[in-house]
Order: C-alpha cells, then sequence, then structure tokens
C-alpha cells in the first residue's frame, strides 16, 4: 500500500523551452538558463527538455519556483509536472540509425574543384 501511494507522491518535473539564438545576448541568455536548470539537478532529457526527479510534491513546487524566478527574458518555457507511477509508462522510440556506405568495392568519386 505505502509503495503505491509513493508512486504517486514521488514527481518528475519537466522544463521544456523554446528560446531565440539569433543575437550574442540571445546565446548568452540561453546558456544561462540550461547552465541554471543543470545546476538545479535537471538532466537533458531531450534537445531543450529537461527533467528532474524530485522526492514530494512539496520538493517539485520549489524546483518550479526555482525556475520561475530564473526564466530568460525572451522566449517560451513550459513547466510542467508528473507522478512516478505516470513517468514510468512513458514509452521512449528511437529510430534506426543509418548505415554508413562503406562499401570497399566501389571506387571512391574525387572532387578536384
Amino acid at each position: 500500500m505505502l509503495n503505491r501511494l509513493n508512486k504517486y507522491q514521488i514527481m518528475w518535473v519537466f522544463v521544456h523551452f523554446d528560446l531565440p539564438t539569433e543575437t550574442k545576448k540571445d546565446r548568452k541568455n540561453y546558456s544561462k538558463f540550461r547552465k541554471y536548470l543543470l545546476d538545479d539537478g535537471f538532466t537533458m532529457f531531450q534537445f531543450s527538455m529537461y527533467a528532474r526527479h524530485c522526492s514530494s510534491r512539496e520538493n517539485a513546487e520549489v524546483h518550479k519556483k526555482r525556475v520561475k524566478i530564473n526564466l530568460p527574458p525572451m522566449g517560451q518555457v513550459i513547466v510542467f509536472e508528473i507522478t512516478d507511477a505516470q513517468f514510468g509508462r512513458l514509452e521512449f522510440f528511437n529510430g534506426k540509425k543509418q548505415k554508413e556506405n562503406n562499401n570497399t568495392n566501389q571506387p571512391r568519386q574525387l572532387e578536384f574543384f
């Protein structure tokens, strides 16, 4: 019973962002925000998506508030949380990696210009 309840008390906080990187200042803000997330214990889940395990709902709220305090001045940031039970039901799919053409029987093509 206690184990079942913990699945709904343990939380995962996700931060998904789309930040501009056109100017030097934008890139600096992007790097600063990303570094903040890593320093606060988030790990990269995908590009522009970071996740952090939190031991309780209260702990998740603390980290959500910290993210809000450190928001970059421009761009879009989405913060959401899911329970550990929901996280356990995530499905991950990976595409096939393209094979390099290493057929040595074919001559190499040289380009001079």
